[in-house]
């Protein structure tokens, strides 16, 4: 099996990341947890666990600067260790860890990129009210049409990548701090003549911490999509 390795990027996850980390030790895979130097001693706890699970790598970052710098941070150092394939995913469970073997087992079969999407036939989201629901759908419909893709969840952060998609898309030019950085990269990959498939999953609301969401994150994603599609006319993608 391509050694596989999760990024797992955390700011005051302490409730959820032992639990998460435990939940991926069955499943083939290394996992990099990115602590943004968490006030609630999230990144203590990490080094603790790492001393105890062989499978647990830690990347410590002096200062929370968003989700993008962040997986950039990640990707730098799984690669650099040799990963055949790279993860991303959320540490709240809101990301299943049993569905990892599933993207793992898409790219086996010729994915480029697999994205574990919620709004493909038997994808759903759980737990979630109508304004989130109405923000999340019409965010990856507004990427969707600007960027003239048929991907349907381009704002989904669950993703596994093989190592040659990374080397060949110019990531680390991108400025995209949010949920803007799924966007993008997707929009990357698939410019970069990548096979992106989608591979239906269950969202689940968290139910420890706090969400990470805010006013900032979308409108990001907002003026960033139609800033994309010009520098692809403009050859500067």
């Amino acid at each position: 099996m391509p050694q596989a390795v999760v990024c797992l990027p955390t700011y005051n996850e302490r409730e959820n990341l032992e639990p998460m980390l435990r939940a991926l030790a069955d499943k083939g895979v290394q996992v990099l947890v990115i602590d943004d130097n968490s006030p609630d001693g999230t990144g203590d706890l990490a080094d603790r666990l790492a001393a105890e699970l062989g499978y647990v790598d830690v990347l410590h970052r002096e200062r929370k600067e968003g989700l993008g710098p962040a997986y950039l941070a990640g990707f730098q150092r799984a690669l650099a260790k040799g990963a055949e394939l790279v993860l991303e995913m959320d540490c709240d469970f809101s990301h299943d860890p049993a569905d990892v073997p599933r993207l793992i087992a898409a790219i086996e079969a010729g994915a480029d990129v697999a994205l574990g999407s919620r709004y493909v036939a038997g994808g759903a989201v759980r737990n979630w009210g109508l304004l989130r629901r109405f923000v999340s759908a019409g965010g990856s419909f507004y990427a969707r049409v600007l960027l003239g893709l048929k991907v349907r969840d381009l704002t989904g952060g669950f993703k596994c990548y093989r190592r040659r998609v990374l080397e060949t898309i110019d990531l680390y030019a991108s400025e995209s701090r949010g949920y803007a950085f799924q966007i993008e990269t997707t929009y990357r990959a698939l410019r970069a003549g990548f096979r992106v498939v989608e591979i239906p999953i269950t969202f689940a609301d968290r139910e420890a911490g706090g969400s990470k969401m805010s006013k900032t994150i979308v409108a990001e994603a907002i003026w960033k999509v139609p800033g994309l599609r010009l520098a692809a006319l403009f050859g500067r993608l």
